[in-house]
């Protein structure tokens, strides 16, 4: 192996290096049953912070303009954290998705039996609320937050 591949290697990441010696992973979402690709199948990271960023602006706007009449900024960010916990809690947890969700055609869904159940929504939606658990993703791109609670984000 000479230093180009080494270097390539350890760019690339562990993945590809293990795939590069004649491992298999599958592609996202074969351990869950879901499809590769279309409606269904889990979605990707571009689309998912297209919809928190929709989410999250709609979120400061309600903060800025009907709680705190932008006075203080950091007042205006605690309100948005607090006013997208109570709309991920409320949209997630009937319908599936939040409006910036629907925007990109992203649903959450759980796992077994599709329909998300109000409790799975408030432990998802506390937990992004965290951040952490969103940034720790597996395999198949799912958030601790979604294995926690037991859901996935799929395709519409």
């Amino acid at each position: 192996m000479d230093n180009r591949q080494a270097i390539g290697s350890w760019l690339s990441g562990p993945r590809a290096a293990l795939e590069d010696a004649g491992a298999e992973f599958g592609y996202r979402g074969e351990q869950l049953g879901l499809p590769e690709d279309g409606p269904g199948s889990i979605a990707r990271p571009g689309r998912r912070l297209g919809a928190l960023a929709v989410d999250w602006g709609l979120c400061v706007l309600i903060a800025y303009g009907l709680i705190t009449e932008g006075y203080d900024g950091q007042a205006t960010g605690n309100w948005a954290l607090l006013v997208f916990l109570v709309l991920s809690v409320l949209t997630v947890g009937t319908v599936g998705f939040t409006p910036g969700k629907r925007l990109f055609g992203l649903r959450v869904v759980a796992l077994g039996t599709g329909r998300i159940q109000p409790l799975r929504g408030l432990v998802r939606s506390v937990l992004l609320c965290l951040a952490v658990p969103a940034l720790v993703w597996d395999r198949d791109g799912r958030g601790l937050h979604d294995r926690l609670a037991r859901t996935v984000q799929v395709r519409i």
